[in-house]
Formats: structure tokens, C-alpha cells, sequence
């Protein structure tokens, strides 16, 4: 049997248990470190007795409902490397939309930046690599997403202040910036959430009380004691939730300007505080 015939009987495998065909072939050329041409020339190649033991692993794994990422061991997120378990959900390209927003509308050097929730440190940690000169403080509450964020500040050579808190409860500083990714998924929604993350993703990172807006009120009830006068405060939101948060926003914060701000494929994706 040949690479490709193999692969394509997992492949029609992966897409009837409701699996991305394309994360069989993904997986197998990441752990084989194989670049795009070394893999074509494989396809027509008979099997070798070891890859046939790993490609038969890693569709088990796969049909299991694990993502790749976990399989691999990390992904790649704003031209960094993130390190990624069961202990953290996997950065998605809308995150780094939000970080992409934080550094086109603040160059300023200087500035002190609270991450709160940040599972793997994507966000922290991809902030402080652009921003060397800033303060970047990092929380969640879960020691356990702490301690593989630490490990990625220092894969990627920054320096992050990390700590355990449940939103601002152990926090007691003033920010320039507040950015969060918060849990936001309602309970009633998990049908639009792939099996992958339903099983294998944490899913205290994923759902929230209060139709999953329930972190979203803490912080706005609770933002003002930790925000400087001209401070700002990013936030990723679903795609349902637009109004909703920027509602209570306006009530937390009527002396600022609450914008919502659209992703690449013009869903409600961010929330915005500033003095406009």
C-alpha cells in the first residue's frame, strides 16, 4: 500500500466521525518534519512498517477527538511557537487579530498591560515580543495553564509576570491596557463547538455562566479599579455577542467610547474601551 491510498482511507475515516480529513496528513508531516515537497514525493512510495505504526496512531488519536495540536505538541501563533496540552485551548487566528488591534493602536513604549485568562500565553507572550518596553503581566485561574504559559515566555525569550487569580481577585495594580480572552461559550451553544474541543479542549477556558457573558460582567463591573484614566481594555468576544457586551461596558464605563469591531470574515469578534 502506498502513503497515499493509506491516507486516504483514514482521510474518508476522519471525515465520517465529523474530523478535518486534511489533519491526518498535517500531523504526520509535522511530526516527520517534512516540507511540502518531501511529503509529495513520499504519497506514491509503498509504506514503510514505522510510519504505518505512526500514521495508524495518529488516526486513532485523531478519531478520538484530539486535536493535531495536542499531537504535534504546539502551533504556531502571531510567527511564534506556542507549546500546547490538554491544559490549554489552542490560539485561534481571531486572537491574534485581537493582538494584531493592540499593537496598530498603542506604539507608545512604556506601557503596562494586563492579560487576563491567558491560558497558553498566546496573547501575553506574543504582546511582550512586540512591545520589549512593556510592562506585561499575565493571569488565569488555573495554575495548571500558568505553568505551560511561563514555559512559552521562556521558549520565546520574554519576560511576563504571571499569576494565579480568578479575573482581578489577586490583583492589585493599575494597567494602561486590560485584554482578555475570556471563556464565552454558552452552555446552549455547545453544538457549534467542533467534538475536538468539546472533548479534548479545557473546557473552564471555553464555557461561562450567564449565556457566556458572565466573565464579561465581572470584568466590567470590576475594570475601573484597575485601569489608568486613559486606559484602554480589549476584549474577544462571540460572534452573537456584540451588543450584549458593549452594553454593559457603556454602563461600567459612560465617560468612554465602547466600539465593536468585526474579524477577517465580518462576524463581531472584538470589543473595544477607549477615550476615543
Amino acid at each position: 500500500m502506498t502513503y497515499a491510498q493509506l491516507f486516504l482511507q483514514y482521510e474518508l475515516e476522519l471525515e465520517k466521525n465529523q474530523e478535518e480529513p486534511e489533519s491526518l496528513t498535517f500531523t504526520f508531516r509535522h511530526l516527520k518534519g517534512l516540507d511540502m515537497t518531501e511529503f509529495v514525493l513520499l504519497l506514491r512510495q509503498k509504506v514503510s512498517e514505522g510510519d504505518r505504526a505512526l500514521i495508524d496512531q495518529i488516526a486513532k488519536r485523531l478519531l478520538a477527538h484530539e486535536p493535531a495540536q495536542y499531537i504535534i505538541g504546539y502551533e504556531t501563533f502571531h510567527d511564534l511557537s506556542f507549546k500546547v496540552d490538554k491544559r490549554v485551548l489552542i490560539p485561534r487566528p481571531e486572537t491574534a487579530e485581537l493582538v494584531d488591534l493592540v499593537l496598530e493602536e498603542n506604539a507608545d513604549s512604556r506601557l503596562s498591560l494586563l492579560d487576563l485568562g491567558t491560558g497558553s500565553g498566546a496573547i501575553a507572550v506574543s504582546l511582550a515580543h512586540s512591545r520589549l518596553d512593556w510592562q506585561v503581566m499575565a493571569s488565569d485561574i488555573s495554575q495548571d495553564a500558568l505553568d505551560l504559559a511561563g514555559e512559552n515566555a521562556l521558549a520565546n525569550k520574554v519576560q511576563v509576570d504571571f499569576r494565579q487569580s480568578d479575573v482581578f481577585d489577586q490583583i492589585e495594580e493599575v494597567f494602561d491596557i486590560i485584554v482578555s480572552n475570556p471563556p464565552y461559550i454558552a452552555q446552549a451553544d455547545i453544538d457549534e463547538v467542533g467534538l475536538n474541543v468539546q472533548i479534548s479542549e479545557p473546557h473552564l477556558a471555553l464555557f461561562a455562566k450567564e449565556q457566556g457573558l458572565a466573565v464579561y460582567r465581572r470584568i466590567a463591573e470590576e475594570a475601573k479599579a484597575h485601569l489608568n484614566p486613559d486606559g484602554k481594555i480589549y476584549l474577544e468576544i462571540g460572534y452573537k455577542q456584540g451588543q450584549a457586551v458593549s452594553q454593559m461596558f457603556k454602563v461600567a464605563f459612560p465617560d468612554k467610547r465602547v466600539r465593536v469591531l468585526p474579524d477577517q470574515f465580518g462576524q463581531d469578534r472584538m470589543v473595544v474601551v477607549d477615550n476615543g
